[in-house]
């Protein structure tokens, strides 16, 4: 007899007004690393949030959702925001993309996020350069590459 396959549910995504957000204490990343929140700050401001928050909705002693949203995964790019409202370039109230986790562990869900991720290997990040370089119009657009804090080194191409 054949056993059941479990299918694979999905946290449900949802856009959070930045001043329903607020770190989280699970947040396992402590020690500042990697490119800057300024830096990260002014790449969202060019591009866009890419990816967004892991969060979980903040409870009060009753249990109820307080409609506060805490965040254990994703704290660079909060602060990253919380930058741009500062400079007053992001409304208090912009809707931030979120995923909304329910049940686990928090912590897990931070550590996961930090432990997983792959860095770029050096030859392909070579190649994305190189593509970069080509890609605006047909033409090579000064500059265009030294955007990147990682690219910097590699202008040269």
């Amino acid at each position: 007899m054949a056993s059941a396959v479990q299918k694979v549910v999905l946290a449900s995504s949802r856009d959070i007004p930045f001043n329903r957000l607020l770190l989280s204490q699970s947040n396992v990343r402590r020690i500042k690393a990697g490119v800057s929140i300024e830096e990260l700050a002014g790449d969202i401001a060019r591009r866009g949030l890419l990816q967004g928050l892991s969060v979980r909705a903040v409870v009060d002693a009753d249990g109820t959702e307080t409609g506060m949203f805490e965040i254990p995964a994703g704290g660079r790019r909060y602060r990253a925001l919380e930058l741009l409202v500062k400079q007053k370039r992001l409304t208090k109230t912009a809707p931030v993309p979120c995923i909304v986790r329910e049940g686990g562990i928090a912590e897990e869900d931070s550590l996961a996020e930090n432990v997983q991720r792959a860095p770029l290997h050096p030859l392909d990040q070579f190649r994305a350069f190189l593509a970069l370089r080509d890609i605006v119009d047909g033409h090579v657009v000064p500059g265009s590459l030294s955007r990147s804090r990682r690219c910097r080194g590699h202008t040269a191409l």
